[in-house]
Formats: structure tokens, C-alpha cells, sequence
């Protein structure tokens, strides 16, 4: 039997709450964005999203059912990836709608950020010109298979974890600025702020590789 004009109309916008319905929550919002550094275990997830790893399961389950991420086993473990990069562009999309209708956002962030004196950041386009010129060290805080996956180029690996026991190899004679995943990562935050009180100047970049790709700017990946 042919769909009736209503049918069809409610037939497409059925699947399209699909979507809707498989973003209704934060923390696959949080993974989604996670999954955009990167593909990623079960229990990395599940680490990183600070949840167990039944929610973590459940939620995954969701969202693979939403067809956002795909799924492939490597003996004990399960290891998701977005299913592609339209999919971090739309999350990011969506951030950047959140960020330009909710004013609660930038007064939640503005409040983290005074607290530990963070508002000094450093734009992509003005980092670029800075790198190009060697006034600045880049320093890429997220972990190593997060690095390794995809990173600004120049960038030097520094996993927050390690920061402290590395600092003899950062110069004190550069601005030293971090990044992670993007504005509301807060490893960079953390690095920013032990890096000051060991005298470094250093500031925070609010985007991330994902950001900085978006803008169509070049990335690096580890061979």
C-alpha cells in the first residue's frame, strides 16, 4: 500500500527523532565528545565519563542502535569509534547551538573558570601565527592514545598524569600554551594551573584538535 502524504511526512520525522532521542542524555553527549578525540574501549569510557561500565555499555548501546557509533572487538575488549566525522560535526554543531541559546553555559564556564584563574586563552588563528614565528611551546595534555589519533601540529605530548615529573623539559624562556579537547575539558585547566605555580608563564587554548580541524586547519597523526 503506497504512504499517504501524512504517513510519509511522519514516517521521516520518526527517524529523525531517532537522533533526538539517542542525544536526551548528557553523558552520551560527554562520550560523544570524548569518541571525537578518538576511538576508545569500553572501560576508557567508562573512566573518562567517570560511570560505570554497565551505564557505559547502555549508553553505547544507544547510540550504536542511532547508527552515531560503530563497534569492533579485539579479544576481551570492545572499542567504539564515531561512525564518522559527520557525526562529531554535528555534535559540534550542537554545542555551538547550545552555546548561542543558553546563557547558563558561559556563566557556568566563566564561574569554573575565575575560580582558578583560567579566562586567559589564546585564539587558533593567533596560536597558528605564534607557532609559525617559535614564540610559543604547545603542549598537547590528553592522553597518549588521544595524542597519537590525531594532534595540532608541533604539538608536543604532555598527558596531564605526567606533567609534574616532566617539567625539565619544558622551556622557561616561551609562553607554554595547552590544550585538550576542547572549551570544556578541564585537563588543561589542571596543567595551566601547575604550570604557574612552578613559574611557567602559560596559558590555555580553548579549542580542540576537533575544533581546529572543523576550522579547517591541518592535524597530525602518529605513525
Amino acid at each position: 500500500m503506497p504512504y499517504s502524504n501524512r504517513k510519509f511526512k511522519d514516517a521521516i520525522y520518526e527517524q529523525f527523532g531517532r537522533i533526538g532521542k539517542a542525544l536526551a542524555s548528557p553523558k552520551r553527549l560527554e562520550m560523544m565528545d570524548l569518541l571525537c578525540q578518538g576511538p576508545k574501549t569500553v572501560e576508557t569510557l567508562s573512566r573518562q565519563a567517570d560511570q560505570t561500565l554497565a551505564n557505559t555499555s547502555q549508553h553505547l548501546q544507544v547510540l550504536r542502535a542511532a547508527r552515531l557509533v560503530e563497534s569492533e572487538k579485539n579479544g576481551l575488549y570492545v572499542t567504539y569509534r564515531l561512525a564518522d566525522d559527520n557525526v562529531c560535526r554535528f555534535y559540534q554543531a550542537l554545542r555551538a547551538l547550545a552555546e548561542s541559546r543558553l546563557f547558563e553555559i558561559a556563566a557556568i564556564t566563566r564561574e569554573f573558570m575565575e575560580q582558578r584563574d583560567s579566562l586567559e586563552l589564546v585564539k587558533s588563528d593567533e596560536l597558528a601565527l605564534r607557532m609559525h614565528r617559535g614564540e610559543v611551546t604547545l603542549l598537547d595534555v590528553r592522553p597518549t592514545d588521544e595524542f597519537e589519533s590525531g594532534h595540532i601540529p608541533g604539538a608536543i605530548s604532555v598527558p596531564l598524569a605526567e606533567l609534574e615529573s616532566r617539567l625539565a623539559e619544558l622551556p622557561r624562556d616561551q609562553q607554554i600554551v595547552a590544550y585538550c579537547r576542547g572549551p570544556y575539558c578541564v585537563l588543561s585547566v589542571e596543567a595551566i594551573s601547575v604550570l604557574r605555580k612552578k613559574g611557567f608563564r602559560a596559558v590555555r587554548m580553548e579549542d580542540g584538535v576537533s575544533d581546529w580541524k572543523a576550522a579547517g586547519l591541518p592535524v597530525d597523526i602518529a605513525e
